[in-house]
């Protein structure tokens, strides 16, 4: 699970990161909303937390800007203003949860954990086709046959499957996999694609990763001949 931290207190968003990655999450920080609008726009998290109070994009509308784009990632604000009139704008704007600071980091977690089995996100395997990618052991499946995938051939294989037939750009493969700092380029995606392609055939899926030029690829199933 990547979750993306959008705090404008450094020490405490470096915290919950540190935290967070403790607890087997993929996580990132980053201090403005401006900045924390352009990661949320990549589509690649799991989870926002935002904080309310912060110069510049606050959390609500920076919630409001990600709503607009038809994006349900949960989202979990914080803030130190606990009245009610605080608690309802913000689940207006788009706020799955409201946590009040200070917090228990068990809290946090029991939040963070709620808020992700609602979405479906704690799954045991993701299926298209006749063709199923088990997140507890990294193996494609198809019927009585399975190949195991490597760390990063998962990871991309699980974030085309959640894309479904939605276009995943490159870039957002590339952010998702590899981080958003990475120096990986372009052509690692492509390596990638191809072991998967090889993989996809060597158990006799039936799913097909299809490139569109200039707006990355996307899941078909091919139909019965």
């Amino acid at each position: 699970m990547k979750i993306l931290i959008v705090e404008d207190e450094r020490r405490l968003a470096d915290s919950l990161k540190a935290l967070l990655e403790k607890k087997g999450f993929q996580a990132e920080a980053v201090y403005d909303g401006e900045t924390g609008a352009e990661y949320a726009e990549l589509g690649v998290y799991d989870l926002l937390i935002l904080d309310v109070m912060m110069p510049g994009l606050d959390g609500y509308e920076l919630a409001r800007r990600v709503r607009a784009r038809r994006c349900g990632v949960p989202i979990l604000m914080l803030t130190a203003r606990s009245a009610l009139e605080d608690r309802v704008q913000g689940l207006n704007a788009g706020a799955d949860y409201y946590l009040t600071k200070p917090f228990d980091s068990r809290e946090l977690l029991a939040c963070i954990n709620a808020l992700l089995r609602r979405q479906g996100s704690q799954v045991d395997e993701l299926t298209l086709g006749n063709t199923a990618l088990d997140l507890a052991t990294g193996m494609l499946v198809r019927g009585e046959k399975s190949v195991r995938l490597s760390a990063k051939e998962f990871d991309v294989m699980r974030a085309l499957l959640q894309a479904g037939s939605a276009n995943l750009s490159k870039e957002a493969i590339l952010a998702r996999v590899w981080g958003y700092d990475s120096n990986a380029t372009e052509n690692h995606v492509e390596v990638y694609v191809g072991f998967l392609r090889k993989k996809l055939t060597s158990i006799g899926s039936d799913i097909r990763i299809v490139a569109i030029r200039r707006l990355g690829y996307h899941l078909e199933v091919d139909g019965p001949c």
